[in-house]
């Protein structure tokens, strides 16, 4: 995978203070550095391991792939920013969910040779993960059995998180649908054009959309299905072959983090095209309920906005690294009309669509 320059940011300035705020300190700092020769150094010394490190794009972490002869890593190091308790709650979800369900093409701990899952530094939490084969299906056609795919993962991974938990499980996370109020200072981000809707769907969402969440099902979600997450094999991509980047995982209600993998799937020309065989096979392994059904259009265009006003506000401020921040704003711009189309009577005759 080729790498991007790593973004230099500017110590806050007091006139950004309440953004800083508003948009969480891991959001508002760039990615840890740490020279290739001493991330080698360390793998040897508590891996045992030795290779070739590349580079990867990263938005708040340090990644590289690390490539031995016989098998391949990801080395992860943490933003120094980032709660010890936050690393270990993701580190933990992914033993725990390979242990509930050893199917999930999700990353494997690998621990040191002394047997830890996480190895604390000044400069981050070092970890070393199994690296999932396959290609990001950003860069795959869209199709619905690519798109049933991803519904039947993402059901899955949501059953074998269902009975997890741990302390940093409510921590506050503005990627998580339930908090787009929280965006309101940040919507002057968003393109001009889009600035009155986003207001207006804001009240609405505040007014209405929330107060009918509360008594929806909650429990610990990944709440980042987007298609740089999810890898398939080209020859059959019928298949997940990797769900990647637990970092934004969080308690939220279970729709939120359905609503932010049917963000990524709303073709503006035929909205239901993917969104129905990925919500068949979803409901298929994880039967949605009628309030969830009811709310599900308006969490959609919800992650939509988010998606949009945080990556313009990230990639006016780290302008290095704009084209990755911004990976994910076309298809949210283009969806949004789509989305606003939609109506819990699309998605319960989804639902109901047989799914093979």
């Amino acid at each position: 995978m080729p790498s991007s320059p790593m973004p230099t940011d500017p110590e806050p300035t007091d006139a950004d203070a309440t953004d800083i705020d508003v948009v969480g300190h891991l959001l508002s700092l760039p990615p840890p550095k740490m020279d290739t020769a001493t991330l080698a150094r360390l793998v040897t010394a508590h891996w045992n391991l030795t290779g070739t490190l590349t580079l990867l794009t990263s938005e708040r972490d340090l990644n590289h792939r690390l490539d031995t002869g016989s098998a391949s890593y990801t080395v992860k190091l943490s933003n120094p920013a980032e709660p010890p308790a936050l690393t270990d709650f993701q580190t933990q979800a992914l033993l725990h969910s390979a242990a509930a369900d050893a199917g999930l093409p999700t990353p494997r701990v690998v621990p040191t040779v002394d047997g830890r899952p996480i190895l604390p530094l000044p400069d981050g939490a070092l970890r070393l993960l199994t690296w999932c084969p396959g290609t990001p299906i950003a860069h795959l056609p869209r199709t619905p059995l690519l798109a049933r795919a991803i519904g039947a993962a993402l059901a899955r991974l949501t059953t074998a998180l269902a009975a997890f938990d741990h302390p940093a499980a409510d921590h506050v996370l503005l990627w998580d649908i339930r908090q787009f109020p929280r965006l309101a200072p940040l919507l002057p981000a968003l393109p001009a054009d889009l600035q009155p809707m986003g207001k207006a769907f804001l009240h609405r969402f505040t007014a209405e959309t929330a107060p009918a969440l509360t008594s929806l099902p909650k429990q610990v979600v990944h709440a980042d299905f987007n298609p740089h997450n999810l890898l398939a094999d080209p020859a059959q991509p019928d298949t997940l072959t990797g769900i990647l980047d637990f970092g934004d995982m969080v308690r939220s209600h279970r729709i939120c983090d359905l609503a932010t993998a049917c963000s990524y799937q709303i073709d503006p020309d035929d909205p239901l095209a993917l969104l129905s065989p990925l919500l068949a096979a979803y409901h298929a392994n994880l039967p949605l309920t009628e309030d969830e059904i009811a709310l599900l259009p308006d969490l959609i265009t919800a992650r939509m906005l988010t998606t949009l006003t945080i990556s313009a506000w990230r990639a006016a401020r780290y302008p290095d690294n704009a084209a990755y921040i911004l990976r994910n704003a076309p298809s949210a711009r283009a969806g949004l009309t789509a989305a606003a189309s939609l109506t819990p009577a699309h998605i319960q005759a989804a639902c109901e669509r047989p799914s093979p």
